[in-house]
Parts: structure tokens; C-alpha cells; sequence
């Protein structure tokens, strides 16, 4: 009998501290694969494009958007202002809303004057769950050869981002 209660004791204390021990953290599906997703992407005019549609040897950032954040517009207002600054750099805005109100967005910001942006809408929202997003806006920046460089959620500065575009 004391070597069954023994026994349980025993039992009963392994079990206690497997149940303390920290878990690892899982990495971000973007750590995890560290390059630009593959997503189809849905253009204003309609047509579908995807990370094989970019041009290459020329870095990217990434800026996943939403329509309706005060933070992505006041960026998007930054980044036009300064836009000769990403000369050198292809802007692939995307949000995860309905290709009807990514237009509306498109349109209001005159996007389509700028060679070196593309917007797409994602509305499947993959793109939240790859990069594991919370907050809006996100800026993921990728070197010339689609390799990720530095990931950002939430308010960034345009310095920060060419920080590490330079």
C-alpha cells in the first residue's frame, strides 16, 4: 500500500511540473518561411497577381492596410509625401478587405500615379494569419531578393523602414 501512494505521489508530482514547464512559443508562419507569401492577390482593374507577378532584384515592403485605420491612412499620406525616397523600392499594399472598398482607398489616394505601388485586396485574410497580425498597419520589408529583412505591426515610422531599405 505505501508503494502504491508512493507511486501516485510520484506521479502526481511529474505530472504538476510538465504542466508548469514554459511551452516554446511557435514562430510567426512569416519567421517561419521568410519570404513573400504566395497569396493570389486581386488588383483594382480585377486581374489576379501573386508574389511571381513582382519585379525581382529590387526590394519590396510589404504594408498590409486596412480601410478603415486612421494609423494606415495618416501612413499612407506619409509615404506618398515621401515617395522619391522609395524609388528604388516596390510597395505592395494589401489589405484584407473586399476588392470594392480597396478601390474606393485607391482611388481617394491617387495610387495609381505611382509606378512603383501596387494594391491588392486579400480577402480570404491569409495574409493576417501569415503574418500573425493584430494591429494595423503592418510593414514587412523584404531585400532585392524577396528575403525578409524586419517586420513591424502597428504605427512605424518611414525612417525606421528605410532604415533597413538602405
Amino acid at each position: 500500500m505505501r508503494y502504491l501512494l508512493l507511486l501516485c505521489f510520484c506521479i502526481s508530482t511529474f505530472l504538476a511540473q510538465a504542466q508548469n514547464a514554459p511551452a516554446q512559443p511557435a514562430k510567426s508562419p512569416y519567421l517561419q518561411y521568410p519570404v513573400i507569401p504566395a497569396f493570389p492577390l486581386t488588383l483594382p482593374d480585377g486581374h489576379v497577381i501573386t508574389k511571381n507577378d513582382l519585379r525581382k532584384n529590387i526590394p519590396t515592403v510589404v504594408f498590409v492596410f486596412s480601410v478603415d485605420c486612421d494609423h494606415c491612412k495618416a501612413l499612407t499620406e506619409d509615404l506618398l509625401k515621401h515617395i522619391d525616397e522609395f524609388k528604388k523600392t516596390q510597395i505592395l499594399m494589401v489589405t484584407p478587405f473586399k476588392p470594392d472598398q480597396m478601390k474606393e482607398y485607391y482611388d481617394h489616394y491617387k495610387i495609381q500615379n505611382y509606378r512603383n505601388i501596387i494594391m491588392a485586396s486579400e480577402p480570404t485574410r491569409q495574409i493576417m494569419y501569415f503574418y500573425d497580425m493584430h494591429y494595423f498597419p503592418g510593414l514587412f520589408i523584404y531585400n532585392k531578393k524577396q528575403a525578409l529583412v524586419k517586420g513591424f505591426e502597428g504605427t512605424v515610422k518611414l525612417e525606421q523602414v528605410l532604415k533597413y531599405l538602405n
